[in-house]
């Protein structure tokens, strides 16, 4: 599985949405209505799916699905 899949994944679990929904590009909070509690946990499930090692604030100044992936991307995870 690629870091996108994980990412939606982890996207469609927290927030119970539909692949379809996840829009690349869009802004998290108006797109998916993503609060701050909800990028907690979509963090935790990140650092726990990818075993990576994400700063607690470092998706928080994320704004689309993109960011998380290039954020993710340039841990070299894979």
């Amino acid at each position: 599985m690629n870091v996108d899949e994980k990412v939606k994944e982890i996207f469609q679990q927290v927030l119970d949405v539909k692949p379809e929904e996840i829009q690349p590009e869009a802004k998290l909070e108006d797109s998916l209505g993503v609060d701050s509690t909800e990028m907690v946990e979509i963090s935790v499930g990140l650092k726990k799916a990818c075993e990576v090692e994400l700063a607690d604030n470092e998706l928080k100044k994320t704004h689309s699905f993109n960011e998380i992936v290039k954020i993710l991307k340039s841990k070299a995870i894979v």
